[in-house]
């Protein structure tokens, strides 16, 4: 507490007592000067200031708070819950403890602001001079960030029910782009914000998650989500919302891709309010005209397979350590875990020994887990090790805990289940090699998932495409038939495997992969026009075609299905369909090189007839 600067005048009485002879200080006792009073705090020039910065923004109407904040009978209404709920950290809901690393946009109080509220609250809750108080924060309203370039919204709405408990919804949100395109922001629009807990979107690129919806443009449940690609293609992004997250506008040249045919999955997190209710969230997309120049990368490091929580376990310890095989600088950190979090902390050790904490948090609260991004960022040598280190509570002592009694709880998606995982959003510097950094850090990635869980069919298959895309395609095999070991019937795993078993020449081989990947998922365009390929291989261009017309047909848009079914009825002897085909795919892509020389060489056998 600071001391006053006042000049207190004594009173008549006490003036003269002062005038008495003084007695002899005993010697090691000092005297002791006059208590002096703590100084007047005021709401006007004390606590608006921290309610303004801190509280506001979601403690406001139309927002998550269940009251708003913005006036002085407001604040002093709730004086002392408000003393209550800072003095114990619950508000701001900032779980992390200061640290080596500032995050951006902290929420922390100080320990001086938070007794301050306690003065303030004791004191009687003073107004104070109304020239003290500052202006008012002036909040946008409607998108953040302006009108949006693109508002995408979920073509049919959920239905809360009043209660239950928790509940996670999918909306799968069609973007209608005709061609690729640039985001520098992407603005969440939940819906009832006392309603949404939080919210991430997925890039699904192939559209794969609409084969999950209930019915069309409904969406599906589920808290966590499996999004397929069939090309080299990491998330990069943190896409996140919770109340109060203000969108985030990507750093010059770190621009979002977005592709025409790519859907966007708004994974969100629903608490029921006790009566039933209708969310029906919306997107707000501001595009750019710049492309991405920088790739950033997602590192999702867990330990899923370490738990086993037994009943009662109160200090459960799960833990992972990652060796960088290259620089970084790491820009934002995303830990997660569900109900029996206790203790969340992932620290990098660099090469000479130093140990840096990269996020420490004493007490886990899922309710507001968040993704922190970092005020400036953390440069991470190559050979850097990044760990994480978990406690998990599964006792009746954790307030928390979903089961009661508690039960042993082991990993899953369900909120009674657990999960271990920190991400990192990293962006590789310094790579003196050719080629994209973020395969190396991919293929150590999922080496180092193998080496913990060789069952790992996801960290398999994506080590055989990463192996693939760096050039190496005999160790790619390899992991895909270890993958395929694993789940024999995957249609990903068959046709990854069985195209990459045509690119090397095993046609006969390729075939049957291909097959078996259209018996497990009939509308595969990928596999069936990797299998009319394989059949024009063998020259059996009638069962090439027969396979293009498939392909075609789930994709109508794809000018290389066209070509490709115009050269195989060309060599069919089928002209005239042959060339609707190519003039159909050159009306797709104009540019298209296969269906101009195929067309030309078409019509020139026909004039020459």
């Amino acid at each position: 507490m600071s001391k006053s600067n006042i000049v207190r005048v004594l009173p008549i009485a006490l003036f003269a007592a002062a005038l008495a002879p003084l007695r002899a200080a005993r010697p090691g006792s000092p005297s002791k000067a006059p208590a002096t009073p703590p100084p007047s705090v005021t709401f006007n020039r004390d606590i608006a200031p921290i309610v303004f910065h801190s509280c506001a923004s979601c403690h406001r109407p139309g927002e998550a708070g269940p009251f708003p904040l913005l006036t002085y009978d407001d604040v002093k209404k709730h004086a002392r819950q408000i003393v209550a709920v800072t003095r114990s950290r619950i508000m701001p809901p900032w779980l992390p403890e200061p640290g080596a690393f500032a995050f951006a946009d902290e929420m922390r109080l100080s320990d001086q602001q938070i007794a301050l509220f306690q003065q303030w609250a004791e004191q009687g809750t003073p107004e104070g001079d109304a020239r003290d108080l500052p202006r008012r924060p002036a909040f946008v309203e409607g998108w953040q960030l302006g009108e949006p370039d693109l508002i995408v919204r979920a073509e049919k709405p959920f239905s809360l029910p009043a209660g239950g408990g928790d509940t996670y919804w999918n909306f799968v949100l069609r973007v209608p782009v005709d061609h690729t395109r640039w985001v520098r922001a992407v603005e969440i629009r939940p819906g009832d914000k006392r309603l949404v807990h939080h919210a991430n979107i997925l890039v699904d690129r192939m559209e794969n998650a609409r084969s999950r919806e209930v019915a069309p443009g409904a969406g599906f449940g589920g808290m966590e989500i499996r999004i397929e690609s069939e090309t080299f293609d990491p998330d990069s992004h943190f896409l996140f919302w919770k109340p109060g997250t203000p969108p985030y506008v990507y750093p010059d040249g770190m621009a979002l891709r977005l592709d025409k045919g790519t859907d966007l999955v708004l994974n969100v997190h629903l608490q029921p309010s006790g009566k039933p209710e209708v969310i029906q969230p919306s997107l707000g997309i501001y595009f750019t005209d710049q492309p991405a120049t920088l790739q950033p990368m997602l590192l999702q490091m867990e330990n899923d397979a370490a738990l086993d929580i037994p009943a009662n376990a109160k200090d459960f310890l799960v833990s992972d350590d990652f060796v960088l095989p290259l620089a970084v600088d790491l820009l934002a950190i995303y830990p997660h875990a569900h109900y029996l979090g206790k203790d969340i902390e992932a620290t990098a050790t660099l090469p000479g020994g130093a140990k840096k904490t990269l996020i420490h948090i004493k007490h886990w609260d899922l309710n507001w887990q968040a993704v922190y991004r970092y005020a400036q960022p953390v440069f991470l040598p190559k050979g850097t090790v990044v760990s994480m280190r978990y406690t998990y509570d599964n006792s009746s002592d954790n307030y928390a805990n979903p089961n009661h009694p508690p039960q042993r709880v082991t990993a899953g998606n369900r909120f009674r289940d657990e999960m271990a995982h920190l991400w990192l959003q990293v962006l590789p510097v310094h790579y003196d090699r050719s080629g994209d950094p973020r395969l190396v850090l991919q293929e150590a990635l999922m080496r180092h998932q193998i080496e913990k869980n060789p069952s790992d069919f996801d960290a398999r298959y994506n080590l055989g495409a990463t192996l693939q895309a760096s050039g190496k395609p005999q160790e790619a095999m390899a992991e895909y038939q270890a993958a395929l070991q694993l789940h024999p019937d995957d249609a990903v795993a068959n046709n990854a495997f069985g195209g990459l078993l045509l690119a090397t020449g095993n046609v006969t081989e390729a075939i049957n992969h291909l097959k078996m990947a259209l018996d497990a998922r009939p509308d595969y365009f990928d596999a069936h026009y990797n299998l009319g390929n394989a059949f024009a291989a063998q020259d059996d261009f009638a069962a090439a075609a027969e396979q293009f017309r498939a392909a075609v047909k789930l994709n109508p848009e794809d000018a290389d299905a066209e070509a490709n079914l115009g050269s195989a009825l060309a060599e069919s002897g089928d002209l005239l369909e042959a060339k609707a085909h190519f003039e159909r795919a050159l009306a797709i892509n104009p540019n298209h090189a296969l269906a101009r020389e195929n067309l030309e060489q078409l019509l020139h056998a026909a004039a020459a007839h």
